[in-house]
């Protein structure tokens, strides 16, 4: 855990340490899973390197990082904010859970925090597979497009297996899919019909790939 500063080299050197090792970012410099959701207005990805931030926010014209781990104490976190201020970018903390049913306060404070946001924006969890998938989802719906597409953001291809625990998010678009979709607007479903309670009673995931995804891949 990095609980330090950035204002000596020291503090810089153990927040690095940290970050590739700890929080496992060595992995991240070989592979980003970088995707636009709506194009020239929200993307998403694992966790950047300041280095990739630079280059993200030249290259689209950023203008906003929402940080989907919310404020952790790890090397990681305590760049990206860094990076983030010395580029001039507004940063936002939005926590999301990858494990249980999408809380309902959250999805509504996300929805009423993406009518204020200033675009482009981009979306970071650690891995960028499971939070980033949900939240990429939520944006899908927020800006009219289906649940059928929404499930598209939960993909393999960034990571994401719907078979482990963090299958409880494709669960929550569908469950939208089936009860509400059609029939009500996606925000009104949430608050008024959503029951993430009974969600995760009702889901069973994978052992085998809740093994791969919790202690193999050390996913949060």
């Amino acid at each position: 855990m990095f609980d330090g500063h950035l204002s000596s080299s020291s503090g810089r050197a153990r927040a690095w340490t940290d970050s590739l090792f700890v929080d496992h970012a060595i992995f991240r410099l070989m592979w980003t899973n970088f995707h636009a959701v709506i194009p020239g207005k929200v993307y998403r990805c694992n966790h950047p390197t300041p280095a990739r931030l630079k280059r993200a926010m030249e290259r689209l014209g950023l203008r906003t990082l929402v940080n989907l781990r919310g404020h952790r104490k790890c090397g990681s976190d305590a760049l990206s904010r860094n990076a983030a201020r010395g580029l001039g970018l507004h940063h936002v903390d939005m926590a999301f859970e990858s494990r249980g049913a999408p809380h309902k306060d959250r999805i509504l404070r996300f929805a009423d925090m993406y009518q204020k946001l200033d675009f482009p924006m981009l979306m970071h969890c650690k891995s960028g597979a499971d939070r980033a998938g949900l939240a990429s989802g939520l944006v899908v719906l927020f800006e009219g497009g289906s649940a059928q597409q929404a499930l598209k953001e939960l993909s393999w291809k960034y990571g994401h297996f719907r078979s482990s625990r963090t299958g409880i998010l494709d669960a929550f678009f569908l469950h939208y899919q089936a009860e509400g979709e059609g029939r009500m607007p996606f925000l009104e479903w949430v608050r008024n019909e959503y029951d993430e309670h009974a969600l995760k009673e009702e889901f069973v995931a994978n052992k085998l790939s809740s093994f791969l995804t919790d202690q193999v891949l050390r996913r949060e």
